[in-house]
């Protein structure tokens, strides 16, 4: 990755240097890196360590000597010193450029007499020097590199594009509930019988903004450079459905990654992250397998799942749809993998047991919480990281019952209390092997206390119900309304803690059996359309206290949405590598391609800049040198040619960067030939020398500003 930056800084600069040769200017060094010189090359003097610098000097001095010229290449007169210096050097035959490549691969630079970036003053009257050529020729010496790069990257791209360049498909996979994605119904949602919010795994987006999206990123960028508050119209395309679904969505800040999103990840095709994934990736995958009972059958990280009761599947989503329409059964899966001699396939045929969905409800300001009729489940820990502050404190299996004062929290309530406690110690409550155990526990300044949650299905021990929750209206799915859940509306067990013993009479010890006995009791209410009254043998968390029989009420709707409910597979869609779309052509079609890419990349890089004056974007997203080569390596990982198309992306940044307006770059050079155009004079020294201190104090701040953001990212 060095080397293919490095080559982008060296194409940039060439450009500056073939065109200065061009134009009569007198180039003294070409280089590449910045710092001190590690290795050198000038006509006359070869291949040096270090600078060719004092070689031309003694070489230079002997002429002087032999000759019984008598110059002081110290002091004096510069013009004249330089004009004795230049004519012994042409006398001795060596070239007036050092071609030199410096320690710190971060930049480059072509010295012309009479033109240095930060130094307005260094100026020349010889002929041959960068102030005394014509404006029109420095215009182009100047904008040669920005030129070059990005006709580097319209070649990049069209090589790219020849060979085919993959890329995740423009379908949805995982869908964040809370985001705009998750929330939002379709404008056309009643004309096509759609009752259910938000985009949906396997759906693949035809156009936003009436712009056709090839790939995922399309996506990604659109919501990621959206002006704050503008909508995004998505036309999207669902399997059963007869017509595009029309989509208004307005970005929002992500909470996780910073920068404006609406909630969508990319969807997954059926093989499993194995080879191709890091081992924090694989180790994840080997967790998931083991917790659905796969794991024993045979499958492990990287195999492919080439059929689902018998039928074969491609896409993930397609699994998804298969467990949604299962009732409950278990899905026969069958799991394929190549060995060695990539001929053989080795076959895994796995029972995969599905979960049950449960109803999702939204309140403000807050994440979304799971459960049936306002009743949700404790959370357990599944996992404790690594590099967590409460390894140790914190175990695998522990299920939390309080966090300081917060007794029974829900998922919603969890993550508010961390919050609300950051950089501060807190004690946790937690069920422990049947004992309650309290532990403390030290929270990050994010609000992190380093572990992943799930549902605790298996204990039939409530939360803290829902009291009240936002849905969709359902005479206007696009607005909503606040509505009290139905455990809400009984006051039962508001502080959490009770557990559900039996159901009209029905015993049951999980929350997959509480959602069974729910569905049959309400299976009358459900055919005659009316509300449904539910009997609960309930135990209280109070020491001693008796069981006690309490009525629930769910209304027609209630009883509908609850027997609307689906199934899922606990194989989440990021386990799986990404759905792939190959985007190819011939080669008149791929320099088409090549072009509108180079345009789209510049476009982008623009409003970069704009959304973060806007601070849309992020300064924390920025990257810099160590950032680009840490993407770059696993760039790699995807291949050669996806790698070329990486070098395009950056070498139009670089070019677009480099243009800008400010002084010291390119395009705050350009903008001073302009002045001087016009006025028929450069700007003043005292100006220039004012431009160029502020030039240097924005790009070093930009420096050391994406500098740290990239050392966070690698030790974060």
């Amino acid at each position: 990755m060095l080397i293919g930056f490095g080559a982008l800084i060296f194409i940039h600069e060439l450009g500056h240097f073939l065109a200065a040769k061009w134009a009569g200017i007198r180039t003294e060094a070409f280089a590449v890196g910045m710092g001190p010189v590690a290795l050198a090359w000038r006509r006359g003097i070869g291949l040096r360590l270090g600078s060719t610098g004092k070689a031309v000097d003694e070489r230079v001095r002997e002429y002087f000597k032999s000759s019984g010229i008598s110059i002081d290449l110290e002091g004096g007169d510069e013009i004249e010193r330089r004009k004795h210096l230049y004519r012994a050097m042409d006398a001795l035959s060596i070239g007036e450029t050092e071609y030199s490549l410096r320690w710190l691969p971060i930049g480059g630079f072509v010295k012309m007499l009479g033109q240095e970036d930060a130094n307005p003053n260094y100026v020349s009257d010889d002929p041959r020097s960068y102030n005394m050529r014509p404006i029109g020729k420095r215009m182009v010496v100047v904008s040669a590199g920005v030129i070059m790069n990005l006709i580097l990257a319209i070649i990049l791209f069209v090589i790219a594009f020849v060979a085919g360049v993959r890329f995740p498909a423009p379908v949805i996979g995982d869908v964040a509930a809370i985001m705009p994605a998750g929330r939002t119904m379709p404008v056309n949602a009643a004309a096509l019988g759609v009752t259910t919010p938000g985009l949906q795994p396997g759906d693949r987006v035809l156009s936003i903004d009436n712009d056709p999206t090839r790939t995922f990123a399309d996506i990604h960028i659109a919501a990621a450079m959206a002006r704050p508050g503008s909508t995004l119209a998505l036309k999207v395309e669902r399997a059963g459905v007869e017509r595009p679904l029309e989509f208004n969505l307005v970005p929002e800040k992500d909470p996780t990654g910073g920068l404006l999103s609406i909630g969508v990840a990319p969807g997954s095709s059926t093989k499993l992250i194995g080879a191709g994934g890091d081992d924090d990736d694989r180790r994840i995958v080997q967790e998931f397998l083991e917790r659905a009972g796969l794991a024993t059958t045979g499958v492990k990280p990287g195999m492919t799942l080439t059929a689902v009761n018998d039928r074969e599947v491609s896409a993930y989503g397609q699994l998804a749809q298969t467990a949604r329409e299962s009732n409950g059964q278990p899905l026969q899966t069958t799991w394929t993998m190549q060995v060695t001699d990539r001929t053989t396939q080795v076959s895994y045929v796995a029972p995969l047991n599905v979960q049950p969905d449960f109803e999702t409800y939204r309140t403000r300001d807050a994440a979304p919480d799971d459960g049936i009729a306002g009743f949700t489940p404790l959370m357990r820990i599944s996992r404790v990281l690594d590099d967590s502050p409460n390894k140790g404190a914190l175990r695998e299996g522990d299920v939390i019952l309080r966090i300081d004062d917060v007794s029974y929290p829900r998922l919603s309530q969890i993550y508010k209390a961390f919050e609300d406690r950051r950089s501060k110690d807190v004690t946790v409550l937690v069920l422990r092997d049947g004992e309650q155990v309290p532990v403390t526990c030290h929270v990050s300044r994010g609000g992190k206390v380093g572990t992943e949650l799930r549902p605790a299905l298996d204990l039939m021990m409530t939360a803290q119900p829902i009291a009240e929750y936002s849905r969709y209206r359902t005479d206007n799915p696009a607005q909503t309304e606040d509505v009290t859940a139905p455990a809400g509306r009984a006051g039962l067990f508001s502080t959490g803690g009770t557990t559900i013993l039996a159901v009209e009479g029905r015993d049951v010890g999980s929350w997959s059996e509480f959602r069974g006995a729910m569905v049959e009791a309400t299976s009358a209410a459900l055919k005659d359309e009316t509300s449904a009254d539910i009997k609960l043998l309930v135990q209280h968390p109070i020491a001693g206290s008796p069981q006690e029989t309490v009525s629930l009420e769910l209304n027609a709707p209630e009883v509908k949405s609850l027997h609307d409910l689906k199934w899922h597979v606990d194989l989440p869609s990021y386990l799986f590598e990404p759905l792939y779309t190959i985007r190819k052509g011939s080669p008149l079609q791929a320099i088409a391609m090549g072009f509108e890419e180079t345009k789209k990349m510049v476009l982008m890089t623009y409003l970069t800049i704009d959304r973060l004056i806007r601070r849309s974007v992020g300064v924390d997203q920025l990257r810099g040198p160590v950032g680009i080569v840490h993407i770059g390596t696993k760039v790699m990982r995807e291949g050669f040619i996806y790698f070329l198309f990486f070098l395009g992306m950056i070498s139009v940044n670089l070019a677009v960067i480099n243009f800008l307006p400010l002084p010291i770059v390119d395009g705050g050079l350009f903008l001073f030939l302009i002045y001087e155009k016009l006025k028929g004079r450069p700007p003043s020294l005292a100006f220039q020398n004012a431009a160029t201190v502020v030039g240097l104090v924005i790009i070093g701040t930009a420096f050391v500003v994406t500098f740290y953001n990239d050392v966070l990212r690698l030790i974060g």
